[in-house]
């Protein structure tokens, strides 16, 4: 390999429609429709040195095609590439991200299409995780023999996916998946993908790199790449240098990249060897960030209460109410990020300010509905440094639905996303000062048993405690407490004392999955404010009591800014555990 690298061919799709501008539809479907330029391409890539060939098929599938279709182009691309590489090049067989929520069956029958046809060599590239292949994967090992497999992600200029995963967390589960080699495609230009490749040990990691030719630009319409072939192989002989094993373009490479790449691998002088860095600049994770004395869960169950966020500059309140919590016994005070799509200060912001005043540890949520990957990385960066530990991860609740016209939601990760993002970056850029990331478990839910697998998967993401729904009826309890007994991280009950009988309906009528009984909203109808507060806090420790048993601490949201009812129900809390320790 260090005298006779793999070099890949370069892109089809950018090369085939600056040939063919006219043209306008699925590339893949070239090898039928224009077959005769798809042919030339591919001779071209081998006379410019390729030793590999990839087929024409990144984006055929069943999903965007029919049966048929497939089947056709499938056999046609395998036919041009296998013409074309003759004793010259290997032909693998391109499988490309699948545009469905559970591609697994569509990966394997790509792998079988291929090779019924004689297929040996396998390259899923642009890929943004790895469950969705471990079927394929495992076909493969099993039924075709001496298979090569190359499974490569598409990563952001830090290292991640689109998914939130960091690339060699990937690397890690596609080898132990069984995959011969694993690398970088698409999204980054040579330059960052040569720092980025300077970060990783490639004498653990057998490597794949295949850069596009730069960033894109529109022009008349059409996406186009800065024409830089001499600048393009001195960057991706760097990164053969620096020990990836295979080289190769994505999007914008054409021929006279490759061939300036054969050139410059030629070139090099022979006292210049490829060589393994064994330094990683991927730091291993060491843990979950050191908690209080009292965590959900521990012996001393913990107690967090939430608290409004601001929706002005005016912080007096917020910050009173934090230190009465906080002076009530309380361990944690948590921010909510713009609950129900209501515009409110950023939760960090907020939480920063609050743990700063009262020097108590506080709790940010984080929901993806305002944010794409980049503000999310900035948050919880600003977040890290000035001291903030802990994340409630949650997809985040929908624009209302009059707002859709002119404003949209983002939602560029949900809340599985979200979380194994967060511990990705703490195996990384958090790893001396990681998160511990809380989740959210509905326990209102109409299907308990789908909300458990849901949290299960939280859990395998990387959460380590859930903050409940509030707790409001029997059934609620009995969720709660099947769940702190099966879940293998704590779970805190939620809590909601209700602010008077409007609240109430509202959350009744409003808010899915709450149900106040009707005795309560009959109490609470036509009462004083201080008989307001007795019925409230009254059946609020009905429901504590209810759920004590759990153990897994306790999430209290506080309503409408009251935060002497919430006050009330932590001391309440806290002399039921004091009694619990007199009785031991």
């Amino acid at each position: 390999m260090k005298n006779n690298p793999i070099i890949f061919d370069g892109a089809f799709g950018t090369y085939y429609a600056s040939l063919r501008p006219e043209r306008n539809g699925e590339p893949e479907l070239a090898v039928i429709n224009d077959r005769e330029t798809v042919q030339k391409i591919a001779r071209e890539y081998v006379e410019a040195g390729a030793t590999a060939l990839k087929t024409d098929t990144f984006g055929l599938n069943t999903f965007q095609f029919d049966s048929d279709t497939v089947d056709k182009c499938t056999k046609a691309a395998w036919e041009i590439a296998s013409e074309a590489a003759g004793d010259s090049a290997e032909v693998f067989a391109d499988i490309g991200p699948c545009p469905t929520e559970n591609p697994d069956e569509e990966y394997v029958s790509a792998v079988k299409r291929f090779a019924a046809l004689g297929a040996k060599n396998f390259l899923f590239e642009t890929l943004n995780d790895t469950e969705h292949h471990i079927k394929a994967f495992e076909y493969i090992r099993k039924n075709i023999a001496g298979a090569v497999i190359i499974a490569s992600f598409a990563v952001t200029q830090d290292g991640y996916t689109s998914g939130g995963s960091l690339c060699t967390s990937l690397f890690d589960r596609a080898l132990c998946a069984g995959a011969d080699f694993v690398g970088l495609n698409c999204v980054c230009g040579p330059a960052h993908m040569r720092t980025l490749v300077s970060r990783i040990d490639t004498s653990k990691y057998p490597l794949s790199v295949m850069p596009n030719a730069g960033y894109p630009s529109v022009v008349s319409g059409r996406t186009v790449y800065v024409d830089n072939p001499v600048y393009f192989a001195d960057k991706v002989a760097d990164m053969y240098m620096l020990g990836a094993r295979i080289v190769g373009g994505c999007c914008g490479t054409t021929p006279e990249h490759i061939r300036k790449l054969v050139e410059r691998i030629k070139s090099l002088p022979p006292e210049k060897e490829q060589k393994s860095s064994n330094v990683s600049g991927f730091p291993v994770r060491h843990g979950v960030a050191p908690v209080p004395r009292r965590w959900f869960g521990a012996e001393k169950p913990a107690i967090a209460v939430e608290l409004g966020a601001l929706t002005d500059t005016k912080t007096e309140r917020l910050l009173d109410s934090a230190a009465y919590i906080r002076d009530c016994g309380a361990d944690y005070i948590t921010i909510p990020d713009s609950p129900l799509a209501k515009a409110k200060a950023n939760s960090f912001m907020t939480a920063s300010l609050v743990q700063r005043t009262t020097g108590m540890p506080v709790i940010p949520h984080l929901g993806c509905r305002d944010r794409n990957q980049i503000a999310i990385k900035g948050d919880l960066i600003s977040g890290n440094v000035d001291g903030i530990r802990y994340v409630v991860a949650v997809t985040g609740d929908p624009l209302r639905k009059c707002d859709r016209g002119g404003i949209k939601n983002v939602f560029g990760f949900n809340s599985y996303d979200l979380i194994r993002y967060i511990a990705s970056l703490n195996e990384d850029i958090f790893s001396e000062t990681p998160y511990s990331v809380i989740a959210a478990l509905n326990i209102n839910a109409g299907n308990f048993d789908a909300e458990l697998l849901r949290a299960e998967k939280k859990i395998k993401c990387g959460a380590t405690a859930f903050f409940s729904q509030p707790v409001f009826s029997p059934e609620s309890a009995k969720n709660y407490l099947r769940a702190a007994a099966e879940l293998s991280v704590p779970v805190a009950a939620g809590i909601m004392p209700v602010a008077g009988y409007k609240n109430a309906l509202f959350l009744n009528n409003e808010v899915s999955g709450i149900s106040i009984p009707d005795d309560v909203l009959d109490k609470l109808k036509n009462c004083s404010p201080e008989e307001t507060a007795e019925v409230s806090l009254g059946y609020a420790k009905t429901l504590i009591d209810s759920v004590f048993a759990g153990g897994g601490g306790f999430y209290i949201m506080t309503p409408l800014g009251k935060a002497e009812l919430s006050g009330a129900l932590v001391k309440y809390i806290r002399e039921r555990i004091s009694g619990n320790d007199n009785n031991r």
